[in-house]
């Protein structure tokens, strides 16, 4: 779950890079990039791999 999230968090960062982009000034770049690394962080901890929507 965490690996598609950081996916996207990834590809906004390149996409708001390439198109020299900032949203209000809090979302920039460097913001993007360093909650993509948290992800990968929380990913590779283990966190979210027992998740699934059907359980009970």
């Amino acid at each position: 779950m965490f690996a598609l999230v950081v996916a996207l968090l990834f590809l906004l960062a390149l996409i708001f890079e390439i198109a020299d982009v900032a949203v209000g000034g809090v979302i920039t770049v460097a913001t993007l990039g360093t909650a993509g690394l948290l992800c990968v962080a929380l990913h590779l901890m283990g966190v979210g791999a027992g998740w699934s929507p059907m359980k009970k």
